[in-house]
């Protein structure tokens, strides 16, 4: 078993969000099969005993837990939950070198690591844990509810297939072999310039300043990352982004393969004004079963679903997680 590594984690609150006096909360640290240290906020609803139910939250891609995943988790404590969101290894707060990469198998193992870390702790419910997986995270969401059958209930929030869109694109538009092969003759490129520096160079967080011919999806980024409404010093997209080579695998590793396979209940939120609605309205036709809803939010576009509390549907959230997680 792997021995967790220190780490320096913030002590004051700096989140994106204002702190909830309904819920008691804490770093904690928990290590993946890799042998890399997590970091991340433990939420717990105060007054209450027993075991409860938890969920882990992640995400959006290149966020980090002070954002979006801690405002989903802060608020479904509020509910009754005990929740945590995590730093995915090589971003935030969390371990992991070289930093700013992901990994389709390590970011889904981190899913797995933050489920056996919940599983022990003496106040929660082994049998009764969910998860939530916002943007690209959502996708890895149910990869992992795929995977990993201690899993009784998976949310995916505004979700993008990580796989899909670094093979073919945005909307596909790059989905042919030539340009799939021109993207990976450039990134191949710049693994020798890379390995040549001995450091990654990094591909740059959302475009700043803001071209006033950006595409509605770039100034919808924009206008979360970039403003005090969701920056944060240790968010990629708010800052220098991944290395350029950092998600160069998900081109040929797709995490959506086995998601027909998943039995345990999954809701999939989007909003419908969304450019990335496509990613969730796809994966859902692929999922079998009963349990399983697509909710699509009127007039919402992808960030509405990343803080606004007025169209998050978290009273849809908390009936589902209950319903499942009994």
């Amino acid at each position: 078993m792997a021995e967790t590594m220190k780490l320096e984690l913030t002590k004051e609150w700096d989140k994106t969000f204002p702190k909830s006096e309904k819920v008691n909360h804490r770093k904690v640290t928990f290590h993946n099969r890799y042998g890399i240290t997590l970091a991340a906020d433990l939420y717990e609803p105060k007054g209450t005993e027993g075991k409860l139910a938890a969920i882990a939250v992640c995400g959006p891609f290149g966020a980090v837990k002070e954002q979006s995943a801690g405002l989903y988790a802060q608020t479904m404590a509020e509910r009754g939950f005990l929740t945590m969101a995590f730093d995915p290894s090589f971003t935030g707060e969390s371990g992991g070198t070289p930093r700013y990469m992901a990994s389709p198998d390590i970011n889904t193992e981190d899913f797995q690591a933050a489920v056996d870390f919940l599983s022990v702790q003496e106040n929660v419910d082994a049998q009764k844990i969910g998860i939530i997986g916002i943007c690209g995270w959502g996708g890895m969401a149910l990869n992992v509810a795929a995977l990993d059958t201690r899993i009784k209930a998976t949310v995916a929030s505004t979700m993008y297939d990580m796989s899909r869109v670094n093979a073919n694109g945005y909307f596909d538009e790059n989905d042919n072999t030539d340009d799939r092969y021109e993207t990976r003759k450039v990134l191949n490129a710049q693994r020798i310039i890379d390995y040549k520096n001995g450091s990654y160079e990094l591909g740059g967080g959302v475009v700043d300043p803001l071209p006033e011919d950006a595409p509605f999806f770039v100034k919808d980024y924009y206008d979360y990352y970039k403003t005090s409404r969701g920056y944060h010093a240790r968010s990629l997209n708010s800052n220098g982004g991944w290395n350029k080579i950092g998600c160069m695998s998900f081109i040929n590793q797709p995490i959506l393969c086995y998601s027909d396979e998943i039995r345990s209940a999954v809701l999939v939120i989007h909003g419908e004004k969304a450019h990335s609605c496509y990613f969730s309205k796809d994966a859902f036709k692929k999922l079998k079963g009963d349990n399983k809803e697509l909710l699509l939010i009127p007039d919402a576009v992808h960030t509405d679903l990343y803080d606004r509390m007025d169209v998050i549907p978290f009273d849809k959230l908390e009936k589902f997680f209950k319903d499942n997680l009994k």
